[in-house]
């Protein structure tokens, strides 16, 4: 877990004023009223958190924010389960849809706020280009790397279903994203189940076989969630990132070179080719989360039941709901 914000990837915390008169004292002098430093709010992010990486970079929420009296700091994870159950920030980082099974279980105090329209291909299960595996099938007694608790995870799980596998058929090894691309590009593993925009890191350093996605299996929406307490005390901070992250997939989506030229050097100086992959299978439709439509959670949730990787079945229709007012207002 990496809190992140000082150093290239998140600007320094902001510091309180220093010295000078007091407020009172300055009114009485005709001198100007020293304003109260603006409040922080609490960000997460991942590599795959590409809309608040935009956000960030273009400094939308500093300018946005400020109205409000708030300030945004960025906090960089490698794995967000621990931080989305303890509310070690307020605003959490967009997740796979697998995520908030974990968080659920676990009875985090979360609230959906959004959700980024399904992409199934930007997740998958890839092995070597000249690997004798070719089919889910012959995972069986295979070591296969995944992150727990990820949206790939689900994809693994329901693969192997689907297969008539369980994860007593194979050596799973659970390392997060980083760890998997340095044991997958090793050869320490015979597969991999990963997302973008590490699939498309891992596509450019080597010829591989995708053996399965998401098709069939999920549709890869992303969540965005908000701790409950933070939401009930400041809607209009929530209300107002959760418009600047549908301007900042419209944009994406409208300016496909310019994305790829801001993303490129924040995930390592990569080709452009590789960013625009990753881009082109993610949908950035930034859109309110609607109840109806979290039945494929609940078929989730039930695969990670049975596989014994939750301890009790949940009702994952039974989560909060902030629903983001329109307009601009």
């Amino acid at each position: 877990m990496i809190d992140d914000t000082t150093g290239r990837f998140g600007p320094s915390r902001r510091r309180l004023l220093r010295g000078g008169l007091g407020g009172a004292a300055a009114l009485a002098l005709g001198a100007p009223a020293v304003l109260a430093a603006p409040r922080e709010v609490k960000i997460s992010m991942q590599r795959s958190s590409v809309l608040f990486t935009v956000l960030k970079v273009k400094g939308t929420l500093v300018e946005r924010l400020a109205p409000l009296g708030f300030a945004p700091s960025w906090h960089l994870f490698t794995s967000v389960i621990e931080p989305m159950n303890a509310g070690a920030v307020d605003i959490h980082a967009d997740v796979a849809d697998a995520v908030p099974i974990f968080t659920q279980s676990a009875k985090a105090p979360l609230t959906f706020y959004a959700r980024e329209r399904g992409a199934p291909a930007a997740e998958a299960i890839i092995v070597p280009a000249d690997s004798p595996i070719r089919t889910v099938a012959d995972l069986r007694g295979r070591t296969v790397g995944v992150s727990r608790g990820s949206g790939s995870h689900y994809v693994l799980a329901a693969a192997l279903k689907r297969a008539g596998l369980t994860f007593a058929d194979i050596k799973p090894a659970y390392l997060q994203a980083p760890e998997g691309a340095v044991a997958f590009d090793q050869g320490s593993l015979d597969a991999w189940s990963i997302w973008d925009p590490f699939l498309a890191f891992a596509e450019a350093k080597r010829p591989v076989r995708v053996i399965a996605d998401g098709s069939g299996l999920t549709s890869y929406h992303r969540y965005y969630l908000v701790n409950d307490g933070f939401v009930a005390a400041q809607p209009d901070v929530v209300a107002t990132v959760y418009r600047a992250l549908v301007e900042a997939g419209a944009w994406m989506k409208a300016n496909p070179e310019e994305a790829v030229a801001l993303l490129a050097p924040i995930w390592g100086d990569l080709p452009p080719a590789v960013v625009a992959a990753a881009n082109s299978r993610r949908t950035y439709a930034v859109e309110p989360v609607e109840r109806g439509q979290l039945g494929e959670q609940q078929a989730i949730a039930d695969v990670f039941h049975e596989a014994k990787l939750i301890p009790r079945r949940i009702d994952a229709t039974d989560v909060k709901i902030f629903q983001p007012p329109t307009g601009r207002g």
